[in-house]
C-alpha cells in the first residue's frame, strides 16, 4: 500500500470527480491520503474528508495565502487543534522566499504555528521555497518534540541531512521526475530509508509530462518508480519504505 503523504484533495479542483479520483488512486495501490489545511476558511472541508478512513488531516495557515489569513486565526488554529484530536499535524505552514514583501508577515505566523505544534507535541508540515537554510536553523532553535514533514524537498544533500538530523523527513513528488533536477537527484541517493516519504501536492506539483494538468494521487507509482531508479532497489521497496515513514511521521495505524 502507498500513501500519498501530501494531497489537497480538499481543494474544489477536486469537486467534479473527487470519488472518482479516489477510486482511480485505490486501484494503483495507494491505501491512503494525508489532506493538509491551508486556510482557516478551508478547515471544515479538510475535517470531513478527514472523517473518510483512507484520509487523514493536518491543520494550518500556508504562507502562500498570506492574504486570506486574520489576525484571529492563530488562536483559532489553537482551538481547531484542541476541539478535534483526530488531527495528526500542524501545517502546511512554513516561509515561500518568493514572495519578498510578506517574508516578515510569513515568519511571524510559521512561528506562531511551530509554537503550536511543540506545546502539543504534533509533527510540523512544513512549505520551505528557497528558505531552506533559514528554516533549519528556526527549528533548530525550536527543538520541536514530533519533527514533521519537509513538503516537496527540493534542496541539496546537506540541507536534506539538516533537516534529518533534527527529526523531520522530506517529501518527495513531482520534482523528482524532472531530468533537471540532478541537485534533487543527489540528495536522494543520500537519503537512508527512513527519511523520506512519497507524496503528489495534488492538484499542483505536476509530474514530468504532465505539466498544465491537475496532479492526482494515482501518479504517485510514477514518483515511487523514479525515486526506485535513483537508490537502486525495488519499487516495492520505496513504496514499503515511504508507507512506515509516513505512518511514523504522522502517528497513523
Amino acid at each position: 500500500m502507498l500513501i500519498d503523504a501530501h494531497c489537497h484533495l480538499d481543494f474544489p479542483d477536486f469537486d467534479a470527480d473527487r470519488e472518482a479520483m479516489f477510486k482511480r488512486a485505490r486501484a494503483a495501490g495507494v491505501g491512503h491520503f494525508m489532506v493538509p489545511g491551508t486556510t482557516r476558511k478551508r478547515w471544515p472541508n479538510v475535517l470531513a474528508l478527514g472523517e473518510r478512513p483512507d484520509v487523514s488531516i493536518s491543520l494550518g495557515l500556508h504562507p502562500c495565502f498570506i492574504g486570506e489569513h486574520g489576525e484571529e486565526d492563530v488562536e483559532a488554529l489553537a482551538q481547531a487543534l484542541d476541539a478535534h484530536p483526530e488531527v495528526k499535524g500542524v501545517g502546511e505552514c512554513g516561509i515561500d522566499a518568493r514572495f519578498e514583501e510578506t517574508l516578515e508577515a510569513q515568519w511571524e505566523l510559521f512561528n506562531a504555528q511551530l509554537r503550536l505544534a511543540k506545546t502539543r507535541q504534533l509533527p510540523v508540515v512544513i512549505h520551505c521555497v528557497h528558505a531552506n537554510d533559514k528554516v533549519s536553523k528556526r527549528l533548530r532553535e525550536l527543538d520541536l518534540p514530533a519533527g514533521g514533514l519537509i513538503h516537496a524537498f527540493a534542496g541539496s544533500p546537506d540541507q536534506a541531512w539538516k533537516f534529518l538530523d533534527l527529526g523531520f523527513v522530506v517529501g518527495l513528488g513531482g520534482a523528482v521526475t524532472y531530468e533537471r533536477a540532478q541537485r534533487l537527484w543527489r540528495a536522494v541517493k543520500s537519503l537512508p530509508e527512513d527519511g523520506f516519504v512519497l507524496e503528489t501536492d495534488s492538484p499542483d506539483m505536476p509530474l514530468c509530462g504532465y505539466q498544465g494538468r491537475r496532479n492526482e494521487p494515482v501518479r504517485i507509482d510514477q514518483v515511487c518508480d523514479m525515486v526506485a531508479k535513483l537508490r537502486n532497489v525495488s519499487t516495492e521497496a520505496i513504496a514499503a519504505q515511504s508507507t512506515a515513514t509516513a505512518k511514523r511521521i504522522f502517528g497513523l495505524a
